[in-house]
C-alpha cells in the first residue's frame, strides 16, 4: 500500500463499537473441561478515530483519565521494534513490551488499567501500522459503558475496537461507509482478522486469556466454549436481563484455585457438581434454540429460570458464592425474579433474567431495591451484535454528544 493511499484511509473518521460479555452458564466448570456459554451484552465500548493534525498521534481514554499525545515521528521507532505481518498477528514479546514500557514511562511490573491500556494501544498501533511503512496521524477516543475490572469483558471490547479501527485506518480491512442511521459490519474473513489482533491485545493485558471475551466482542451473540474450542451458536434469542455489580472486589485466581482444591479434596462430591453445571449449559443451549424458533415461550422461560436457580446453588457449593450475591438473589426473588452470579463469583456481578412480560414496575422496584444496597444495576439485553461500524446518526444522542465533546487534537 502506498503512502498516498494510507494518508487517504487515515483521513477517514470511524465510529466503532464492541460489546461486553457475561457468562450465562459454566463458570469455573469450564476450567475443568466443561461447557460454558458466553453471551454479548448491550453495554458497549465506543471508539472514535479521526485525523489528527500536526503529525500527532493522540489517545483519549476518559473513563480512566488518560489523555496522551505523541508526535508521529516519535513513534517511528515502532517500525524497527515491532516487525510483524499484519495478516499473521503475533503476541508482543517481552523485549517489545519492555521497549514500549520505557517509551511510555510506565513503571516495571505495573498492572493497573492505565498502564496496560497504554501498552496495548502502542503495540496494536505499532504492529498494525508498521506493515505499511508509515505511522498514521490519528486521534483515538475510547469511551465505555462497561465497568472496568468487573468481569464483563471491558478490556476485550477495548482491544476489539482498537483492532477494528487501526486495521480499517491502515486499509488492511475494508472501511464500508454506513448510510444515514445505519450500522454495518465487516465480512467473516475481516472479522477473523479483527479477532486475532484483539486476542494479541488481550494477551498483553491478561497474559493467558481464553479468547472467549474478544470472540464475543467480535462476533456478538452467544459462544460455546469447550476444551479450548470456541463455537458461535447460530440460533440464539436476545434476552432481557438486569445486570448488577455488587462492587465487591475479588481475585479470579484465588477463586479458581479454591475450586481446584475442593475438587482435589472431595472429588466424589465436587465432580458431579461440575458435571451438573456442564449439563445445565447444554440444556440451556437447547432451550435457547427453541426460544429462537418461537416455541413454547412461557414453558422455556420457566426452564431457564430453573437452570439459573440450580446453577447458583451449584456455584455456592463449589465455594465461589458471596453474601453480596446471596443478597442479590434474595432481593430479586422477592419480586419473582431469578438471579445468579456471572463470572468468577466471590462478589463481582450477577444477572437476573427478565421475561418478556415482566412488568416495568417490577423491574424498577427491583433496581431501586438493589441500588439501596449500594449496587450498580442496569437493564440491558444479551445476545446482540458484535463489533460494528456506525454512522453518527445511528448512535444514541448522548453517546454521540460525548464522542464529540471530548477534546479534539490541538
Amino acid at each position: 500500500m502506498t503512502g498516498d493511499t494510507l494518508f487517504t484511509m487515515a483521513n477517514k473518521t470511524f465510529i466503532i463499537s464492541a460489546p461486553g460479555k457475561v457468562i450465562l452458564h459454566g463458570e469455573h466448570a469450564v476450567v475443568h473441561g466443561k461447557v460454558a456459554l458466553a453471551v454479548s451484552l448491550n453495554l458497549k465500548t465506543y471508539l472514535r478515530l479521526q485525523p489528527c493534525p500536526d503529525q500527532k498521534v493522540q489517545l483519549n481514554l476518559p473513563n480512566i483519565d488518560v489523555h496522551l499525545s505523541w508526535k508521529a515521528a516519535a513513534l517511528q521507532f515502532l517500525q524497527s521494534a515491532i516487525d510483524v505481518d499484519v495478516l499473521n498477528p503475533k503476541a508482543a514479546s517481552q523485549e517489545q513490551v519492555e521497549q514500549l514500557r520505557q517509551f511510555a514511562g510506565i513503571p516495571k511490573g505495573a498492572t493497573d488499567a492505565v498502564s496496560l491500556s497504554i501498552l496495548c494501544f502502542l503495540y496494536l498501533y505499532g504492529a498494525i501500522s508498521t506493515s505499511y511503512g508509515q505511522m498514521p496521524s490519528v486521534d483515538i477516543l475510547v469511551w465505555s459503558e462497561l465497568p472496568i475490572g468487573a468481569g464483563l469483558g471491558s478490556s476485550a471490547a477495548y482491544c476489539v475496537c482498537l483492532a477494528a479501527a487501526l486495521l480499517s485506518a491502515n486499509g488492511a480491512i475494508t472501511s464500508p461507509v454506513p448510510q444515514e442511521k445505519d450500522t454495518t459490519r465487516w465480512n467473516e474473513d475481516e472479522l477473523e482478522l479483527i479477532n486475532k489482533w484483539a486476542f494479541q491485545g488481550e494477551k498483553l493485558i491478561h497474559g493467558n486469556p481464553s479468547g472467549v471475551d474478544n470472540a464475543v466482542g467480535t462476533w456478538g451473540g452467544m459462544l460455546k466454549y469447550h476444551a479450548g474450542k470456541i463455537d458461535p451458536l447460530s440460533r440464539v434469542p436476545t434476552l432481557r436481563i438486569l445486570l448488577t455489580n455488587t462492587k465487591v472486589s475479588r481475585s479470579t485466581k484465588v477463586l479458581v484455585a479454591g475450586v481446584k482444591d475442593k475438587l482435589n479434596k472431595l472429588p466424589s462430591i465436587i465432580k458431579p457438581v461440575l458435571d451438573s453445571i456442564d449439563a445445565i449449559s447444554c440444556e440451556c443451549e437447547h432451550v435457547l434454540a427453541a426460544l429462537a424458533s418461537g416455541n413454547a415461550i412461557d414453558e422455556n422461560y420457566t426452564i431457564l429460570e430453573e437452570l439459573i436457580d440450580i446453577n447458583q446453588h451449584h456455584l455456592n457449593v463449589i465455594g465461589v458464592g458471596h453474601s453480596s450475591l446471596d443478597r442479590l438473589c434474595q432481593i430479586t426473588a422477592a419480586y419473582g425474579l431469578h438471579s445468579k452470579l456471572t463470572g468468577a463469583g466471590g462478589g463481582g456481578c450477577g444477572l437476573t433474567l427478565l421475561r418478556p412480560d415482566t412488568s416495568p414496575s417490577v423491574v424498577e422496584a427491583s433496581k431501586r431495591a438493589l441500588k439501596d444496597f449500594g449496587y450498580d444495576c442496569w437493564e440491558t439485553i444479551i445476545g446482540g451484535s458484535g463489533v460494528s461500524l456506525h454512522s453518527p446518526s445511528s448512535l444514541h444522542k448522548d453517546i454521540f454528544q460525548l464522542l464529540c465533546d471530548v477534546r479534539n487534537c490541538q
